[in-house]
């Protein structure tokens, strides 16, 4: 239990370091006169993912492959059927064409392209499935894609939104900026240490772990955003932050941590990345049926019924 408490207690300095970092990078990045586009996109549009990228370098580097896949796996799960599901239920989603076209099937592809990178057993007829460092470097690569499409669209839609950023000094701006890192780290180190203590002490496996508690921890940014968003009638914004969400998941965090060391897949796993991949069909496919691109109330409450289901046998088996 103690552990479990050090486990829950290390999302507060995690998620409140996030914070920090994006607020004060913004309002250093202003002061430097750089574009708003550039801040959007980068600072604020990935800032969510800042805990699920820190806790998957820990992660990395202690060599625990079931945290780093299941991580990353089950924050893209929970991203689709619990948060966007929540969000749904609290306002139909309408969503944009870009994103319908564009950005839904690249979510999918990445849920796609991920368990064809775990399945050497089955595809090469290999001893065991590594997603490897060459193939890291081509997530990263997706990733590089997907960035320069989110200029470029930003750019041809004359974007002119506003960052909402505190005005500080510089030296307050850096200060605080080193302390959300610090705040990150320290969080990060915490969670991973003490998932793994978790894991052999109520018998259950690394990626159980990962699956449901860290990854939802993980992704509290994620939460927040979109439902605030829903509560605001700002669909764009409740969905995209999502959809963005999950392709720097994959694309990115996946890539980094495997460049940092190889992430072995166990074949329980195939089962967690299918549901990944069905999570972003089904939201593939709601968008094109019925009237509009749109994610209705009973859609949202089916995606939450899923993702209890899915809860409920992994906690089970």
């Amino acid at each position: 239990m103690w552990y479990l408490f050090l486990l829950i207690t290390g999302f507060v300095p995690l998620i409140y370091g996030a914070s920090l970092l994006v607020d004060n990078a913004s309002s250093l990045a202003r002061k430097l006169n750089i574009p708003p586009i550039v801040i959007g996109l980068t600072i604020v549009g990935f800032g969510t993912s800042t805990p699920e990228l820190v806790v998957n370098v820990f992660a990395a580097i202690d060599k625990n492959p079931d945290l780093v896949i299941g991580n990353v796996i089950g924050s893209s799960i929970f991203n689709i059927l619990c948060i966007l599901g929540i969000a749904a239920l609290l306002m139909p989603l309408v969503v944009k064409k870009n994103t319908t076209w564009l950005e839904i099937p690249l979510c999918f592809l990445s849920s796609v392209v991920v368990i064809v990178m775990a399945n050497d057993i089955l595809i090469d007829r290999s001893v065991s499935s590594t997603i490897g460092r060459i193939d890291g470097l081509i997530l990263l690569m997706f990733f590089s894609v997907f960035l320069v499409y989110n200029i470029n669209l930003a750019i041809n839609e004359n974007y002119e939104g506003e960052i909402n950023t505190r005005d500080r000094s510089y030296f307050l701006a850096v200060l605080f900026i080193i302390s959300g890192m610090a705040l990150l780290i320290a969080g990060g180190r915490l969670i991973v240490f003490s998932a793994v203590k978790v894991a052999v002490s109520f018998g259950l496996s690394e990626r159980v772990i990962a699956l449901t508690i860290m990854s939802a921890g993980t992704s509290l940014p994620e939460l927040a955003t979109s439902i605030v968003a829903a509560g605001k009638k700002n669909a764009d914004i409740a969905i995209g932050n999502i959809v963005g969400s999950n392709i720097f998941n994959i694309f990115f965090i996946l890539g980094i941590s495997a460049v940092i060391n190889p992430v072995t897949i166990l074949t329980e796993s195939n089962f967690d990345m299918v549901v990944n991949i069905f999570a972003s069909l089904l939201l593939f496919t709601f968008i094109f049926i019925g009237k509009g691109r749109k994610l209705s109330r009973w859609e949202g409450g089916l995606f939450v019924v899923i993702y209890i289901i899915y809860l409920s046998f992994l906690l089970a088996v």
